[in-house]
């Protein structure tokens, strides 16, 4: 895609292009790959997305190039590490820095190039096979062999009993394990879900006859294993022993009713955003919720309204979660949101909720998913629904982090009593604080105008400071050198253009030092810009504070340095300067 992208840019083609070949791409490909179909609006929109990204790359990447390469000659090679960390930290292809150096005539280390590729990969596999999860696997591997499959009643229950038919401690496997102990145990069967699409591991008690145990997790493992791992409180539990398994079943409800709620959020983001919003992560735990989505743009207020609206009115329809296990083409056929790109088995497990509101079809269901996760039985267990906040995570995709249930009250009621408090304080009531606060921000922002304009004043009209400056004539040149107090760097310019008026002829320097450290900006007439540049005069004074550089125009420039101390002796550089001309 990148290079036909290239290529458009470089025939001229000024705005996205490829976005607009999926419907041909569809209806050539669309009957052999029907996801294509399904997952038409987010092709597209991706699409569009990556070109608009690869455009600011190609800028970017060209830039960084010409600086690489500016003293480089014809038939010269730029190293492979320099094109690696082009492609590997910015994104640019070794293909275009290969075509942008050719009409140079300078050539690119290819084999550099794949050495330093070699190398990241290496460090990539020492850092996966240092990892637990990926030194660990081969054993699961066996035991799901040996053992098969973890039997999953929590849909039906949160207490059951079961058989230990593994334990292992630091990785190994063990016969037994003793009080004190964390370990982790496999049973033929459970009521406890393991961590998985998004949805956190439960936790709760293990009990045998001789034993007992907080369960503090649980994982899941190859997508057949559930792994609780086990906090051996009392006894010694072994292989074969009988266990009761008990769901901490408070956590279960708040982690079901953040389940559900993000299925009707991702129902309503579509019908707000429009159709290419699809997941891109989630996270459900007992206090919160997050979903992540594609969407090129923060979200506005307005719209967050809306869909927080939206997925109330869905929970207070307290209609049944409807579960029907069927087979994959048949419930993408009936419209269930299938992740596109997520791999599914024969049979999926179908989540229906609510119905739709106020469209054409209000027999429509409001949401329709596949997932494996838990879920309320009736959508008003829910109970309510807030938003907290909606955020980037990565170019494309934005973030919702959200409340239900005791949760979401807690939250509004923490609100209330904010609200409340700083009503008191400003001596106004509630359904009034905004106003007030708008009123008093407008206050403070015209008092800061004030002071600045004021404190401006003084440092032009004001007495030299202890730097003895003071208007003066050098070499024929009105000048204005001065230490202020109380002006803040940003407004220094602003100082210097003033000044540089009232002088009519002249050279402007000021210096304000806060921390110890010191802003310095100098100013030239225009009719002096031939004689005098303000950067060159700026760089002087930047190395008497300690620093090096600085810039901007001719006619005004500006620098700083870590010694503010020596602002005296910045200004007698630049004194130096213009005398000598």
């Amino acid at each position: 895609m990148r290079r036909a992208m290239r290529h458009a840019h470089l025939i001229g083609s000024k705005d996205p292009l490829m976005y607009r070949l999926v419907q041909t791409l569809i209806s050539e490909m669309g009957e052999a790959y029907p996801e294509l179909v399904r997952a038409q609006a987010l092709i597209g929109e991706t699409l569009k997305l990556e070109e608009i990204r690869f455009r600011d790359t190609l800028a970017r990447g060209l830039k960084l190039l010409d600086e690489a390469t500016g003293a480089m000659n014809k038939g010269a090679t730029l190293a492979g590490d320099v094109a690696f960390k082009l492609y590997d930290t910015y994104g640019f292809p070794l293909d275009l820095t290969q075509d942008a150096l050719r009409p140079r005539g300078i050539a690119v280390d290819t084999a550099g190039f794949a050495a330093a590729m070699d190398r990241q990969r290496a460090e990539a596999r020492k850092a996966w096979a240092g990892s637990g999860e990926a030194a660990t696997d081969t054993e699961w591997f066996a035991m799901l062999e040996e053992l098969g499959k973890t039997e999953f009643l929590g849909y039906d229950t949160e207490e059951a009993e079961g058989t230990v038919v593994a334990i292992l401690k630091d990785g190994v496997r063990v016969p037994r394990a003793k009080a004190g102990e964390t370990v982790r145990v496999l049973t033929n069967q459970t009521p406890f879900y393991g961590e998985s699409g998004g949805q956190v591991g439960d936790t709760g008690r293990i009990k045998s006859s001789r034993a007992e145990g907080k369960v503090i997790d649980t994982e899941k493992k190859l997508g057949a294993l559930m792994v609780h791992v086990v906090e051996l409180t009392k006894g010694d539990l072994a292989v074969n022993d009988s266990v009761d398994l008990m769901v901490d079943g408070e956590q279960r409800r708040a982690t079901r009713a953040n389940h559900s709620a993000t299925h009707l959020l991702h129902a309503a983001l579509k019908r707000v955003l429009g159709e290419h919003v699809a997941q891109k992560g989630s996270m459900v735990a007992p206090e919160r919720l997050r979903f992540d989505f594609s969407h090129p743009k923060a979200v506005t207020a307005d719209e967050l309204q809306r869909v927080e609206d939206m997925v109330n009115a869905v929970v207070r329809q307290n209609s049944d979660v409807l579960t029907r296990l069927m087979p994959t083409d048949k419930a993408i056929e009936m419209g269930a949101e299938a992740l596109f790109g997520e791999k599914y088995g024969e049979e999926v497990r179908v989540l229906t909720m609510g119905m739709d509101l106020g469209g054409e079809d209000e027999s429509k269901p409001f949401s329709v998913e596949l997932c494996g996760g838990t879920h309320v039985r009736r959508l008003g267990d829910i109970g309510l629904f807030t938003i907290l906040s909606e955020s980037a995570v990565a170019s494309g995709v934005r973030r919702i982090e959200a409340l239900t249930s005791e949760g979401a009250r807690q939250y509004l009621l923490h609100q209330a009593e904010l609200a409340r408090v700083a009503a008191a304080a400003l001596k106004t009531n509630a359904e009034e604080l905004p106003a007030r606060v708008a009123q008093l921000s407008e206050e403070r922002r015209r008092l800061e105008r004030e002071l600045t304009d004021a404190m401006r004043a003084l440092a032009l009209a004001g007495p030299a400071t202890n730097d003895g400056s003071e208007l003066k004539t050098i070499n024929g040149v009105n000048a204005v050198m001065r230490v202020v107090e109380g002006v803040s760097p940003k407004d220094l310019k602003g100082l210097a253009d003033e000044a540089k008026a009232k002088l009519g002829s002249g050279v402007v320097a000021f210096v304000a030092v806060a921390d110890g450290r010191a802003s310095l900006v100098v100013g030239v007439t225009d009719d002096l810009v031939g004689r005098f540049s303000a950067v060159d005069l700026v760089r002087l004074g930047a190395e008497a504070l300690g620093g090096k550089g600085g810039g901007g125009r001719p006619d005004m420039a500006q620098a700083g340095g870590p010694d503010g101390s020596r602002a005296a002796e910045a200004l007698a550089a630049i004194e130096a300067r213009l005398g000598a001309k």
